[in-house]
């Protein structure tokens, strides 16, 4: 009991600093040598994508929106895969989660829209909250009733477990205790996140880069935890 609420503390604190240094601080810089694999997370946000212009930019690896909550299909996700396809960067798709609807009805949505031979890392579930989340959270025990058979349905189909693509606050809710066995793709703008065991760390949604078209002129950069040699084996699929 004493260390679940010495880490709840923790969980508390990160994220109140979390909070300071948005109000404060610009975005966080990684070191290029000690995180030299550099990547992007797309959605049609960006509109048409020209991915050989990304991939000139030192893209390594790109997370493409593909579905959302049990119906909902990015208007891109065709276009993405089939261009990104063209080039030598690594790709994957990533599933936005809903707290409102089955598991198992949002896994089906994601696999009738990405094909095993589309992708080469694992599938990704974004979790974060939406709309009125953030101030009536979802319980923990309700959320693993959704999120669990999602996750379990993803990794029977794919073969590799999925990525969880996650914020601080929500993390420390609902992702720490029950899924730490998962590997985690952290967002984190203001700093290093070296408390945590990630496989890949979101550092800025303030990127620009060319090479896209979409009424959004940003775009999100990510940084994989190893070297280039280990992301080359990284859970290929």
């Amino acid at each position: 009991m004493k260390k679940q609420i010495a880490f709840s503390a923790v969980g508390t604190l990160l994220t109140a600093v979390t909070v300071f240094f948005s109000a404060v601080f610009s975005t966080a810089s990684p070191s290029k040598s000690k995180y030299p694999v550099f990547g992007v997370d797309v959605s049609n946000y960006q509109g048409d994508i020209d991915w050989q212009t990304i991939e000139k930019q030192g893209v390594k690896f790109a997370f493409i929106k593909a579905t959302e909550g049990s119906g909902h299909v990015d208007e891109s996700v065709r276009n993405n895969l089939e261009n990104i396809a063209l080039t030598n960067i690594r790709k994957s798709c990533y599933h936005f989660f809903s707290f409102d609807s089955a598991g198992e009805t949002q896994a089906e949505n994601f696999i009738n829209t990405v094909g095993k031979e589309e992708i080469d890392m694992p599938p990704v579930v974004d979790i974060e909250y939406y709309g009125d989340k953030s101030l009536n959270k979802p319980t923990s025990e309700d959320t693993g009733k959704i999120l669990t058979p999602l996750l379990e349905k993803l990794e029977d189909y794919y073969g590799v477990k999925p990525i969880i693509y996650t914020t601080l606050p929500v993390y420390f809710r609902y992702v720490r205790e029950n899924y730490s066995d998962y590997p985690l793709w952290i967002r984190c703008t203001q700093f290093a996140p070296d408390l945590f065991d990630w496989d890949f760390w979101q550092y800025s949604d303030k990127g620009t880069l060319d090479g896209y078209n979409g009424h959004e002129p940003c775009i999100d950069y990510n940084v994989f935890s190893g070297t280039a040699e280990e992301f080359e084996e990284y859970y290929a699929i």
